[in-house]
């Protein structure tokens, strides 16, 4: 349990606070609406479908107040370095903006249903009492016309339609009716093109349609100005309520029982969405800026594995380590933005990123350079950016490790990358003192753009005799039997068969336990940051293995796991 609460308490504490204001403000409205006297009358036509319908509406406000927070990425940005003095915990969280982005989405999909089914029922309940199929009251108050002296309860004002026709006139000639159609068909495009499945193989139509987000927003507004839920409002002389309720044809005459006047609103989700979406919009407005800026080419790369790399100069920039940047190809497309984490370091005067085959928008950008004639700068780049992640802390730890999947090692170029810099320049305050690496890849073409890298980090290693400092391990999920016979001829030899390196490529996937146990055995007393850039799947592997190994006493081994996410 202890383990638990040292990589999970933070997380749990913001997600136990956020279901509680959700609970509390269904609870809180549902009474709202269900005990005071002012929607006594409503009640009477709608009986609790009106509190069903109102507490999930109050959910819905706050939710979707949240929503647009987690993607303004400048203000978690500007978050992020304004919490360097409260440590890497809050950090941590922000890191995690997708999932919480994700989680109140559900909870808008579900109180959205809510919401409906029971507004649903009110339409046809309002129907109902307009056709006298109830008792007097409820004729009563569905007679009930604006003129002297009176005001409406029931919404539905006409008659003169067939009556299974008019629940259906009245969604769709309404504000209310047709704003609620609206926001809730861009709800399901937006919800069912965010599936994995869709994301993946069809990213254009999870860009496009999740843009439909700015009509969900102008509906979510207009929405409440429909007036349809009413109550009961102060007359003079007031109309006595346990009185009059059972004296209905004394109405307007007997002097405690004035003619009840009634009155919608006032809408309420504009005071709830408006701090957010200005928020957005200047997001979008500095995103632009940073558009328009021009960005030059320093050198365009193919590397094998149809991995492309791009070294780009921009007036101004600075980065992090870890950081990643949105890339913008109007050639290939005006709207779509994709994210890549820089391979580059702080220290060079250009920012890198290895871009991988992966896609529709990555095989057309990777066509157009190639093809383009050796020596002239590519087509224009937009560039968004950089935006902070979980890497940027790696040299707040003592010890890190740093798992990459494929593709998923571009963080951790730029950390090897730096590291190399702060110790050709003999930099103090490197507080790090041991760094493990792992990259898990499926084929051997994959290591050879790296190589590099970690062939001169070796060898600054032995010239100043931290050979401990950084311990590399490469590993090779896919090979066929020729492959391994030529290892197994070569496995004596100096250097790697693979990539050339003195460390040897090892076949197969981690042994997780075997590598948690070796760390903590070799850093007894340390805090250990666990670094991840790839798939789910391993990241709850890593997560688990985090918490089984993290000691609860303060004076030993404790892992932190941090996980990229964009």
């Amino acid at each position: 349990m202890g383990n638990w609460i040292i990589n999970h308490g933070p997380t749990a504490f913001i997600l136990v606070v956020w279901m509680g204001i959700n609970i509390f403000l269904f609870v809180w409205y549902f009474f709202v609406y269900e005990l005071p006297d002012e929607f006594f009358y409503t009640r009477h036509l709608l009986g609790s479908a009106l509190a069903w319908a109102r507490a999930p509406a109050a959910v819905l406000n706050f939710n979707c107040m949240l929503i647009l927070l987690p993607v303004c990425r400048n203000l978690l940005s500007f978050l992020r370095g304004s919490f360097m003095c409260c440590g890497r915990t809050m950090r941590k969280q922000l890191d995690k903006n997708i999932s919480f982005h994700k989680l109140v989405a559900y909870m808008i999909a579900l109180m959205t249903a809510v919401h409906m089914i029971a507004h649903l029922l009110n339409v046809e309940w309002y129907n109902n009492s307009r056709l006298k199929d109830y008792d007097a009251l409820s004729t009563k108050l569905s007679e009930l016309e604006d003129g002297s002296g009176t005001t409406y309860l029931n919404p539905i004002r006409t008659t003169s339609l067939n009556a299974q026709q008019t629940p259906t006139y009245f969604v769709f000639t309404t504000i209310a009716g047709i704003t609620g159609v609206i926001i809730t068909l861009a709800l399901i495009l937006i919800i069912t093109s965010s599936m994995e499945v869709i994301r993946r193989s069809y990213f254009e139509v999870f860009w496009y349609t999740h843009h439909l987000f700015v009509v969900f927003f102008i509906g979510l507004v207009i929405h409440g100005a429909g007036f349809i839920v009413r109550r009961q409002v102060t007359t003079n002389p007031p109309h006595n309520l346990t009185f009059c309720r059972d004296r209905i044809s004394d109405w307007g005459t007997h002097p405690q029982c004035p003619m009840p006047q009634f009155a919608g609103g006032p809408a309420q989700t504009w005071w709830w969405v408006i701090g957010p979406m200005i928020l957005y919009v200047f997001e979008r407005v500095l995103r632009f800026i940073r558009y328009m800026q021009a960005v030059t080419y320093r050198k365009i790369v193919m590397h094998p594995s149809k991995v492309l790399e791009l070294q780009l100069m921009k007036k101004g920039f600075k980065m992090e380590v870890g950081q990643y940047v949105f890339l913008n190809c109007p050639e290939i497309s005006q709207l779509e933005w994709h994210p890549f984490t820089m391979t580059s370091a702080p220290e060079e005067d250009f920012f890198a990123v290895h871009i991988r085959s992966a896609g529709d928008w990555t095989d057309k950008l990777i066509d157009i350079m190639q093809k383009l004639p050796e020596g002239t700068q590519g087509p224009k780049m937009g560039v968004d950016g950089p935006f902070g992640t979980a890497s940027e802390d790696v040299f707040d730890y003592e010890v890190s490790m740093l798992v990459g999947a494929g593709i998923g090692v571009t963080p951790f170029a730029s950390i090897l990358k730096s590291i190399w810099y702060k110790f050709k320049i003999s930099n103090p305050k490197l507080r790090t003192r041991k760094i493990y690496f792992y990259w898990i890849c499926r084929e051997t073409h994959a290591f050879e753009w790296f190589a590099d890298l970690l062939q001169g980090l070796e060898k600054e290693m032995e010239e100043r005799g931290m050979v401990d400092f950084l311990t590399y391990k490469l590993y090779l999920t896919g090979w066929d039997q020729v492959h391994a016979n030529h290892a197994q001829l070569h496995y004596g030899e100096d250097t790697d068969v693979v990539t050339g390196l003195k460390q040897k490529t090892n076949y197969g996937r981690p042994a997780w336990d075997k590598e948690f146990e070796q760390v903590r055995t070799e850093n007894p007393t340390s805090v250990v940051g666990t670094f991840l850039c790839g798939p789910a799947v391993l990241a709850k592997i890593l997560e688990k293995k985090c918490a089984k190994y993290s000691d609860v006493d303060p004076r030993k081994t404790r892992f932190y796991f941090n996980k990229e996410n964009f």
